[in-house]
């Protein structure tokens, strides 16, 4: 049973020591896991039944496809996750590309520029709504969305807000938008991939006047992992490793999925063997 299941999952993961916990914002299976109709939960929903069972890992979307909410809507939800996890809520967003997902469920899913701009909208208000204590009484025009009230009450726990993951490595567009807007951001590849998206995002800084450290790097990948490293998975010490190459590169926070994750022993070992290796790498480093 899902409910169940999850729920295990979950509770190992915080126990064992992961400093994030993560699900996709989907609704139907992606192609990269499995077939279309296999179970896809909501992730909002999902995301504050797993905010009942932790309590110390953050828990975030990885990460929100801009067009399933209003702003308004994207706040809130991210703002009653952080209330009600005791301030462990990322707010995990990008402008999404499930065409599939998005037709079959009837999303109206507008062109990726349409997309970019209704972001940029989304971003804007949110730094809005977590001033103060309770938003601000000001009115909003963006060039897609417009508010009369940006009122957010309960306010955000996190200070000065939920640090706002922005997902995708466009280098024009979302980098730029992290350099601008965003407290972390998160990148597909290996370490040269990472160094170089790194790199420019470090150059929109530059020109933004934004500070290139105060932003979280993160990467996002998946592993098989076994004791013995059976079926061509990894090690504990290899995953370390790799780990270690990926931060070298700038990653400070690597997300990853597990194969067969229901499997608890897999959270185990890695609590066991890779996490207290993985604390030890200079530079904070956690794992998700």
């Amino acid at each position: 049973m899902i409910g169940p299941t999850l729920a295990d999952i979950v509770r190992t993961a915080d126990a064992v020591g992961f400093d994030s916990i993560w699900v996709m914002d989907h609704h139907f299976q992606i192609r990269s896991v499995g077939r279309t109709e296999e179970p896809m939960l909501e992730g909002y929903t999902a995301l504050g039944f797993m905010a009942a069972l932790t309590r110390r890992a953050r828990l975030g979307l990885m990460v929100g496809g801009i067009h399933y909410r209003q702003p308004g809507l994207w706040i809130k939800a991210a703002t009653t996750l952080d209330v009600l996890s005791e301030g462990r809520s990322y707010f995990g967003i990008g402008a999404a590309w499930n065409e599939e997902e998005s037709r079959g469920l009837g999303f109206p899913m507008p062109e990726l520029r349409v997309r970019f701009g209704m972001l940029e909208d989304t971003l804007r208000m949110a730094h809005a709504a977590w001033q103060g204590e309770q938003g601000t009484e000001a009115a909003f025009q963006g060039r897609h969305h417009q508010a009369e009230r940006i009122l957010n009450s309960p306010q955000a726990l996190s200070r000065p807000h939920p640090p706002i993951l922005i997902g995708g490595g466009g280098e024009q567009v979302t980098l730029r938008l992290v350099a601008q807007y965003g407290d972390a951001c998160n990148i597909f590849g290996g370490p040269d991939q990472l160094r170089h998206k790194y790199e420019v995002l470090r150059g929109h800084c530059q020109r933004l006047g934004r500070d290139y450290d105060q932003i979280e790097k993160t990467n996002l990948t998946s592993v098989s992992i076994t004791p013995d490293g059976a079926r061509r998975s990894l090690t504990p010490s290899a995953f370390v490793d790799r780990l270690g190459s990926w931060a070298e590169a700038g990653s400070m926070h690597t997300i990853f999925s597990i194969r067969d994750v229901s499997d608890l022993s897999k959270l185990e070992l890695i609590g066991r063997d890779v996490i207290p290796q993985v604390r030890g790498m200079g530079p904070p480093s956690p794992i998700a």
